[in-house]
C-alpha cells in the first residue's frame, strides 16, 4: 500500500481532482471495515488530506470516516462546506501565493500527491493539464507521487509539464473532465459588468475569478484593445474575445502574448482550445499569484468579489460571521499586485444585496467574520448601483460614497445605523 496511516495526501483542484484515486482511496477504508487493516495488519488511521477548491465527489469528509481521514483545505468549496462548517473538517487560512512555501518548508505537511495527467509526449512529459495549483512543489516534496493517467486531460504548457521519472506510480483510467457549463447572466450581473467594464483601460492585465461577475465583465470588453491575462484562473469567456484579437497579451511585460493562469474551469470548449496551445501558460501558484509578478505587468485589472463590505471598506470574502464559506484565495495577491501595478485598478465587484434581500454593504462586518482585504488597500468597488474609489477618502467620506452604492432599499437605515 503506497498511502500509509499518518500520511498526508494532496491533490488538484476542480477538473484537475483525480477523482478515480480518491474513490480508490475511500473504498479502501470501506473494504476493510470497521477495523480498517490494511494488508500489512496496520490500522489505516490519520490520514490528512489538503486540496484548493474541488467540485463533485468528496465523500472522504462524510461522519463515518471520522478519525481515518481528515480535510485540511487551503479553501472550502461547496461540496466540503457542511463537513468544515460542522468541524468534521478544517480550513488553513492563507493566500494562495503562500502555499508553494508553506510545503517547501514543511509547515503543511506533504508525504502523498494524487494527480491527475496527460498521455506522455515522446519526450517522457505528462501534462497536469487544467490544475497546476502548487502541485510541482509538492511533488518535490512527497515521499510518493500517484497519477492517474486520463487520454481527456489536455496537453498543457508551463509547469504543468511533469517528466514521468517524478511519479512513483501510473494508473490507468480514462474519462472526460468534469464541466462547469457557463450560466446565465442576470441584469444585475450585466449591470456590474458594464461599471467594471468601464474602469479597464486598453492594455490591461486582468485577473479573472470564478463566477457571473467575471463572466458578465468579460462579455462587455468587446471594443477594448490589447488585453493580456495573468490571472489565478480563466473560463471559457476568454476565448471569444481571445478570436476576436481583444485579448492578445501585446502589452503584458511578464509572457507576453500568453495566457497565464494556474487553474482552469470551464466546458470541454475551453479543454479543446488549451490542448496544445502555445499560447497558454499553465503556471504554479506561487508564481501566478506573486503580487511582485502581478505588479511588474502594466494596468493589473484585478476583479474580486466579496460576502460583505462595511462602511470603513472592510472586505470579508471567506466568512459568514464565524462560519467559513470559501477562503481568502488569491483576492490579497491581485490587490497587492494592481495596487503597485502602474496604472493597476484593484476593483470589489458584487450585488449590493444578496437574494434574500440582505445587504452586503454593512455599517460593520457580522461578529467573528475575516477581514480579507483590509480597508488600508480598498480602491474601487464596485455594485450594480455604481462604482466608487474609496482611495485617500476618509473614513466619513467612505461610508458616504459606499452607502451611494448600496440597494436603495437599505441607504436610509445604513445613513441612520452610521450616524448613532
Amino acid at each position: 500500500m503506497l498511502v500509509k496511516s499518518g500520511d498526508h495526501i494532496h491533490w488538484p483542484c476542480v477538473s484537475g481532482a483525480p477523482e478515480y484515486l480518491i474513490e480508490a482511496l475511500v473504498q479502501r477504508a470501506d473494504s476493510e471495515n470497521g477495523e480498517r487493516r490494511t494488508e500489512s495488519g496496520e490500522q489505516l488511521r490519520d490520514v490528512t488530506i489538503s486540496h484548493f477548491y474541488t467540485e463533485g465527489y468528496a465523500d472522504y469528509t462524510l461522519p463515518k470516516y471520522k478519525g481515518v481521514f481528515q480535510l485540511d483545505s487551503f479553501f472550502v468549496g461547496g461540496n466540503v462546506r457542511e463537513a468544515t462548517q460542522s468541524g468534521r473538517a478544517d480550513y488553513i487560512p492563507c493566500s494562495l501565493s503562500e502555499t508553494p512555501r508553506m510545503i517547501k518548508t514543511g509547515a503543511v505537511g506533504c508525504d502523498v500527491v494524487f494527480l491527475m495527467v496527460s498521455e506522455p509526449d515522446q519526450d517522457g512529459y505528462v501534462s497536469l493539464g487544467t490544475s497546476v495549483d502548487y502541485m510541482p512543489e509538492a511533488i518535490e516534496k512527497a515521499r510518493c507521487v500517484i497519477a492517474q493517467v486520463n487520454r481527456y486531460v489536455p496537453f498543457t504548457f508551463g509547469d504543468s509539464r511533469i517528466h514521468i521519472s517524478k511519479i512513483t506510480a501510473f494508473v490507468r483510467h480514462d474519462k472526460p473532465l468534469n464541466e462547469a457549463a457557463p450560466s446565465s447572466l442576470t441584469d444585475t450581473d450585466i449591470a456590474i459588468g458594464r461599471h467594471c467594464a468601464a474602469l479597464i483601460p486598453d492594455g490591461a492585465t486582468l485577473q479573472i475569478g470564478i463566477g457571473n461577475i467575471p463572466t458578465a465583465v468579460l462579455s462587455q470588453l468587446g471594443g477594448h484593445k490589447d488585453l493580456g491575462v495573468h490571472s489565478e484562473m480563466f473560463s471559457d469567456s476568454v476565448i471569444p474575445l481571445v478570436e476576436k484579437g481583444v485579448i492578445n497579451g501585446r502589452c503584458k511585460h511578464t509572457d507576453p502574448g500568453k495566457l497565464t493562469a494556474m487553474f482552469l474551469k470551464g466546458s470541454q470548449r475551453l479543454y479543446d482550445f488549451v490542448d496544445r496551445n502555445p499560447d497558454v501558460l499553465m503556471k504554479d501558484v506561487g508564481y501566478t499569484n506573486n503580487p511582485a509578478v502581478i505588479s511588474s505587468n502594466p494596468k493589473v485589472v484585478a476583479l474580486n468579489s466579496a460576502i460583505q463590505i462595511d462602511l470603513t471598506g472592510q472586505v470579508c470574502s471567506d466568512s459568514m460571521g464565524t462560519r467559513i464559506f470559501s477562503g481568502s484565495g488569491g483576492q490579497l495577491d491581485f490587490i497587492l499586485g494592481a495596487t503597485y501595478s502602474k496604472g493597476g485598478v484593484p476593483i470589489i465587484a458584487m450585488p449590493s444585496i444578496t437574494g434574500k434581500g440582505v445587504s452586503k454593504i454593512v455599517p460593520t462586518l457580522t461578529p467573528g467574520a475575516g477581514v480579507v482585504t483590509p480597508r488600508t488597500l480598498v480602491q474601487w468597488v464596485v455594485t450594480e448601483q455604481g462604482a466608487v474609489n474609496l482611495y485617500g477618502l476618509s473614513l466619513r467620506q467612505r461610508a458616504q460614497a459606499l452607502i451611494s452604492i448600496a440597494h436603495p432599499s437599505v441607504r436610509d437605515q445604513l445613513i441612520s445605523e452610521y450616524n448613532k
